[in-house]
């Protein structure tokens, strides 16, 4: 097995992070392995066993070429800061190359404590562990930016939480885990020649477009700013709720990091929340840009050392940035939604049927995917789907009116407006009552349903026979859902 590893965070940025070792596994065993995303990576694995496979991605065996460390962070964690937290229960192999130039992080999360665990065991049970696998594949085939799960491997140990669980391994594939709360801990521990440093690698790394910049560091702050916004519009768009925005879970490349008690929405409420630990609802699904617009506040305090050393001035213009985040979410939100809705550009009146959209979707209780699919088949000439959903025929009637007037505005093929209404709205999602049966089972032994959960939500936009209870809406009479952090 050649995974070809080219160190540059290891090599250059010494006093960063912390040398890493992983914890043996008893008995590990190959749960899955991503071949598609192995080769995107470039990574040669032909030839090599599941069992030379799990050695590998469960940490028994280091591969050749790598550097393992932990990462330094620090983050506000439900607005309160905690100034050193770090890979607890992860440790970097290190970075690859991959045909086409681009670099990622290949990270083995659950892998046994770390110089920043805390006390804590540094592994993850086998429940989070798929979790994160399945949701992140579904993010990413509905082209949400993501950190990519590349293998699963059970530990064959058993981990103590409230029970004592199955152990696993998931290995991790990010463009970097540089953070939000990367920055915060340098600037906190270290100041501005630190904050100065970590800046300059990161454009190198990520945006070398920007090194020419007037001040790259103001510059990385726009740019960051931007991938958030467009980010957090593509969460909203497909209804998912990250549940832990803490700024430690906040990656610059823009991927979504850490999925915890993340979950996606059934019926429509904008003040949904999932998580077990979110009792005050701070990452509800409606606050998420207002948490992205305060974590990008926080980005740009830590980079302001850096901002400052090559023009004070600029800290005004950092300020001003940061101002700007809610005008620019929206104007990228409301872009995201006349896609989803098939709007033409242009029309004056979209803001408010936009937002009287998401009134009406609270006010009847209508699921949020399989509405916008019902809108497709409308344009075809079918109006079952829509029926189905709502509580009473005429329930949004005055709403499909003013859509269907703008839609006839756009003088468009209405067969042609739905194939691209579809393209953009996906059929399959984990739907949470999915989620949990599937991993109740391969809990208890069973991975079927959760690799049949994974093949449906890795093509989520085009119907399929035989599928049709994966697009079903969870059950109304079943308990609030619940999340728990638990990778």
């Amino acid at each position: 097995m050649i995974l070809g590893f080219d160190n540059s965070f290891h090599d250059s940025m010494d006093g960063f992070y912390a040398p890493a070792e992983a914890t043996k596994p008893g008995a590990p065993k190959l749960l899955l392995f991503n071949h598609v995303l192995a080769e995107r990576l470039g990574f040669e694995v032909a030839g090599s066993t599941d069992d030379e496979l799990a050695r590998t991605f469960s940490g028994e065996a280091i591969p050749d070429g790598a550097a393992p460390i932990a990462l330094a962070y620090a983050g506000h964690q439900f607005g309160h800061f905690s100034a050193q937290l770090g890979d607890g229960r992860a440790l970097l192999l290190g970075e690859i190359v991959a045909p086409d130039g681009a670099r990622f992080d290949i990270q083995l999360k659950g892998s046994g404590p770390t110089a920043f665990s805390r006390n804590g065991d540094g592994k993850a049970a086998i429940g989070p562990v798929l979790r994160e696998f399945l949701v992140s594949e579904a993010m990413a085939a509905m082209g949400v930016p993501t950190t990519r799960s590349l293998a699963a491997v059970a530990t064959g140990d058993r981990v103590q939480r409230e029970r004592a669980h199955p152990g696993a391994v998931l290995t991790r594939v990010a463009s970097s885990h540089i953070r939000v709360g990367t920055f915060q801990f340098f600037a906190a521990h270290y100041g501005a020649d630190h904050v100065v440093r970590l800046s300059d690698y990161s454009i190198a790394r990520h945006f070398p477009d920007l090194v020419d910049a007037a001040n790259p560091h103001l510059a990385l702050l726009d740019r960051v700013i931007d991938l958030q916004c467009d980010l957090i519009a593509r969460w909203l768009g497909v209804g998912f709720i990250h549940g832990v925005m803490n700024t430690d879970n906040v990656a610059i490349s823009g991927e979504t990091i850490d999925y915890g008690p993340c979950a996606f929405m059934d019926r429509f409420a904008v003040n949904t929340v999932f998580s077990s630990i979110d009792t005050g609802g701070r990452y509800a699904y409606g606050r998420q840009p207002q948490i992205m617009h305060w974590n990008m506040a926080r980005f740009a305090e830590a980079l302001l050392p850096a901002i400052h050393r090559v023009a004070p001035s600029d800290v005004d213009a950092a300020k001003a940035l940061v101002d700007a985040i809610p005008a620019k979410f929206r104007r990228r939100w409301q872009a995201h939604v006349r896609q989803k809705l098939g709007l033409a550009e242009g029309a004056g009146d979209d803001a408010e049927l936009i937002d009287s959209l998401f009134d009406e979707l609270e006010k009847h209780g209508v699921d949020f995917t399989s509405f916008f699919r019902a809108l497709a088949m409308l344009l075809r000439g079918e109006g079952a789907t829509m029926q189905a959903l709502l509580p009473a025929p005429d329930a949004m009637a005055p709403w499909i009116a003013a859509w269907w007037q703008r839609i006839e505005e756009g003088a468009q093929n209405p067969l042609e407006l739905a194939e691209a209404m579809d393209r953009v709205n996906p059929l399959y999602i984990p739907r949470n009552h999915l989620v949990e049966a599937a991993l109740e089972a391969a809990e208890a032994g069973d991975l079927a349903p959760w690799r049949e959960l994974l093949d449906v939500v890795r093509d989520p936009f085009v119907a399929r026979a035989g599928l049709e209870r994966f697009a079903e809406p969870g059950p109304v009479d079943a308990a609030p859902y619940t999340t728990f952090c638990g990778t």
